[in-house]
């Protein structure tokens, strides 16, 4: 049996007031689910600048500072794949998010809004971290 391959990821929580940015992800492997901007790191780029290109392709947004929040390990769409997510939070600049790349819908959205959506537990767990920090 082949070894999983571990692809590096990243996302962004960008928070605004007590909301955080979401999209609703357009293709798999979480088609249809609202998860924090985010996808693949590009061979070259650092963290912080996938983090950052991620952000601008899937909602137009910049970001102030990126902080590491968490780093997890998710299970891909087939068993030869894994990820190892780097979460980031920072601080909404300014704009209004438009849905670009693979998102079909962007906003933010308090966490009761949240637990309306359709999205994975730890999304929802990071935004109540997030949440509960001093901005």
């Amino acid at each position: 049996m082949t070894a999983p391959v571990l692809v590096p990821a990243v996302s962004i929580a960008l928070r605004r007031g007590e909301r955080l940015l979401l999209v609703k992800r357009g293709r798999a492997p979480a088609m249809g689910l609202y998860a924090f901007p985010g996808g693949r790191v590009e061979h070259g780029e650092t963290l912080e600048e996938a983090a950052r290109r991620e952000l601008k392709e899937e909602t137009g947004l910049s970001a102030a500072a990126l902080e590491v929040h968490a780093e997890l390990v998710l299970e891909g769409a087939t068993p030869q794949t894994t990820y190892h997510l780097t979460v980031f939070r920072a601080l909404h600049v300014d704009g209004e998010p438009i849905p670009g790349d693979d998102a079909t819908a962007a906003g933010f959205f308090t966490l009761s809004e949240m637990a309306d959506l359709p999205m994975t537990a730890s999304t929802l767990s990071a935004a109540r971290i997030i949440l509960s920090l001093p901005r």
